[in-house]
């Protein structure tokens, strides 16, 4: 995962250093910025961070420029967790919220998404670009099928995001063999505006990037959204399947293009 970029790197985290460094950035943008919270964050020492952590490959974006010895060289992360690693009687992280029957069913290999965050000042430029890079790349080199995981609103007021649910509810509802459900009591219909009520531009410009990225890939969403009130956030599982992707989305993917 090498990059001939004079400022960005993005490797896998290989150290203890690198692992706090992500959990740092973490508290950055989930807790400092969005308001989350945890049984295992530290707030004294600004780590973001939980019981799942020793489990995922950390995917890292690097700033050169910056000296690892502060700490601070971690500039964008993503956590992955691929399903050889869970094992029969292991979990997911998502399995909190959502039933992966499905997809546990599936005898596939996945890979399951989570933590995706970029530092404010590296945003709006090439930052998730290299980062989606590294991902295609850790996708291909394991022959994963299925990429999977909750992908989040910011908030918990669901009237609010009534038209961004719905929308994903009415035109990117997954297919049933690949249809994850939101567990009770945190689970909320999406189905909230009828389909002919709906304006997709205003739905669209209000969706968050990430979300908007997964869909241009062909990705889907399960059937309910989740209300993580300790991470202050209305989840969604967005589920993507390298084989039905079309043609044009597929050639988007390996040639490694990011989200714009």
């Amino acid at each position: 995962m090498l990059s001939d970029d004079p400022i960005y790197l993005q490797r896998l985290a290989t150290d203890a250093a690198d692992l706090r460094a992500a959990q740092r950035l973490r508290y950055r943008v989930f807790v400092q910025e969005l308001g989350a919270d945890g049984p295992l964050v530290d707030h004294d020492q600004g780590l973001e961070r939980d019981e799942f952590d020793p489990l995922f490959d950390h995917l890292l974006l690097i700033d050169r420029r910056v000296d690892p010895a502060s700490g601070d060289h971690v500039v964008g992360a993503y956590r992955l967790l691929p399903s050889d690693r869970v094992g029969a009687g292991g979990r997911y992280y998502s399995e909190a919220e959502y039933d992966l029957g499905p997809l546990r069913a599936s005898g596939r290999r996945l890979v399951e998404l989570g933590r995706s965050c970029v530092h404010p000042d590296h945003r709006g430029g090439t930052g998730m670009f290299h980062l989606w890079n590294g991902l295609a790349e850790y996708v291909l080199e394991r022959g994963i099928e299925v990429l999977f995981g909750v992908a989040s609103f910011h908030g918990t007021d669901v009237a609010a995001l009534a038209p961004q649910l719905a929308w994903l509810y009415h035109h990117h509802l997954a297919p049933p063999d690949m249809r994850v459900v939101a567990r009770p009591p945190g689970r909320v219909a999406m189905d909230l505006v009828p389909a002919d009520q709906l304006d997709r531009k205003a739905a669209m410009a209000a969706m968050p990037a990430l979300i908007k990225a997964y869909l241009r890939l062909g990705g889907f969403v399960g059937d309910g959204a989740f209300l993580d009130l300790p991470f202050n956030t209305t989840d969604v599982c967005l589920v993507m399947d390298t084989g039905r992707m079309s043609a044009k989305h597929r050639d988007f993917y390996i040639r490694k293009k990011g989200p714009a």
